[in-house]
């Protein structure tokens, strides 16, 4: 298929599809397909050449507001360049066709945007995408884009690709580029791709590789592909269940799931990641203390234009003694420590995504263990630890049954990206997991 017929097809899913399913926020038509025309006439090959992609409304993309799904970013001037991730992508042969909705400023799990409306779940509409980057799912997992950039703090990537069925990557910290990003919390937020295949995820993560000089967080390690790979297999590879804290406080669909991709791996040995919980706790302390001081001019002058949870948690955030600032932090240090004596032993690692499958838009509270808690800041509880550190995840749909999908999450040791990618090929090739067909793409 040409890039032109790929654009002009995906261009067309997102005209029926929006905007009942919230998905997108802009769609970039007349310039998706001057770029199509563009990688035709070039005859650019490889696996991007002219594949459609949108971004959640955080990345810079010339001519648009970066939103970063807030009312108050709207009065920003457009973007006079792409952010850094795009332009690497576009260069590959990639076309980008729009933005995507999302949870305002990032600080969301539930793919619900007061200002955009929610974006939908696309296996059901009434229930949630997850977020923050819930467009991001909710377009890839509806086949309206094979491919999608989102960011993740605590889980949203995870989040969204667990609850709406897709496959996504959260690289290591630091491995790509954040160069002309909206930020969230500067020193948890990672970049990654959502896909409907691992070996679309690869290529995108494969091209997007790569030191910034504009990304100060940027690291200096070289690119290593990860694409040459995904046939390697398992057999190598010393794969492990956490137990623990990342076996309870779940469904038991969540954890049957985790069971079954152990199954076909032949992971029969289970391990603990020491003081998971309080990692999450501290998680939660740096998250809310730097997020709230990116904001915090906003919050004096305009608190009436955000979104209100969005504004109280902030607020909250700014009232945190410094002193438990710098605690997280060093405990940060000891947990990356403990982690790293863990990948001594093991090389991947498998946990559940989210606690439990989509919720109802709307729903505020999860039962969970036979207890009630909140739902908004427990979506996330297998997520936040392993993004606190840095860790490359690559999450995969698992259907256990004609349902909603879950997610496992295949943990790998920082800079092994290749090593979870190849176990979640190896889980797609057998059918363990894989994206359900929509009835959209073409």
């Amino acid at each position: 298929m040409s890039a032109t017929a790929a654009v002009e097809a995906a261009l067309g899913r997102i005209g029926k599809a929006e905007p009942a399913l919230g998905a997108f926020t802009d769609v970039t038509g007349e310039r998706a397909r001057a770029k199509a025309a563009t990688v035709d006439a070039s005859g650019v090959a490889g696996p991007l050449a002219g594949v459609p992609f949108a971004v959640k409304n955080l990345f810079d993309v010339e001519g648009l507001a970066t939103r970063a799904g807030s009312k108050i970013n709207r009065e920003l001037a457009p973007a006079r360049r792409d952010a850094a991730l795009i332009r690497r992508l576009e260069a590959a042969g990639a076309v980008l066709v729009g933005a995507l909705n999302m949870g305002e400023y990032a600080y969301d799990f539930t793919g619900e945007n007061v200002h955009d409306g929610p974006s939908r779940n696309p296996h059901d509409a009434t229930r949630m995408s997850g977020g923050s980057s819930g467009g991001s799912g909710a377009a890839v997992g509806a086949g309206l884009v094979p491919l999608a950039l989102a960011s993740d703090t605590n889980g949203s990537i995870r989040v969204p690709s667990a609850l709406c069925g897709t496959f996504g990557l959260k690289p290591t910290f630091g491995r790509l580029s954040r160069a002309g990003t909206f930020p969230f919390v500067h020193s948890l937020d990672h970049l990654g791709p959502l896909a409907n295949s691992v070996g679309l995820l690869a290529a995108a993560y494969d091209a997007m590789q790569g030191p910034d000089s504009d990304d100060p967080y940027a690291t200096e390690r070289p690119a290593e592909p990860a694409s040459p790979r995904l046939e390697d297999g398992f057999a190598d590879l010393r794969i492990a269940t956490l137990g623990g804290y990342f076996a309870n406080g779940g469904d038991a669909d969540c954890f049957e799931a985790v069971a079954r991709v152990a199954e076909f791996l032949g992971a029969e040995r289970v391990v603990e990641l020491p003081e998971a919980a309080r990692a999450r706790a501290a998680a939660y302390v740096i998250t809310a203390s730097e997020g709230a001081a990116l904001h915090l001019d906003r919050l004096r002058t305009r608190a009436e234009d955000f979104d209100p949870a969005v504004r109280d948690r902030m607020i909250a955030g700014a009232t945190i003694p410094a002193a438990f600032v710098a605690r997280a932090h060093r405990f940060r240090r000891w947990f990356a420590e403990a982690a790293a004596k863990l990948f001594e032993e093991v090389d991947v690692l498998l946990a559940p995504a989210t606690p439990c499958r989509a919720p109802k838009l709307g729903q505020t509270t999860l039962m969970l263990n036979g207890e009630t808690v909140p739902l908004r800041p427990n979506v996330g509880v297998f997520t936040q630890p392993i993004s606190f550190i840095g860790l490359p995840v690559v999450c995969a749909p698992i259907f256990l049954d004609s349902g909603l999908p879950l997610g496992v999450q295949i943990i790998a040791a920082p800079w092994k990206e290749a090593a979870a990618l190849r176990v979640a090929r190896a889980l797609e090739k057998a059918g363990v997991a894989f994206v359900r067909d929509m009835g959209a793409a073409s």
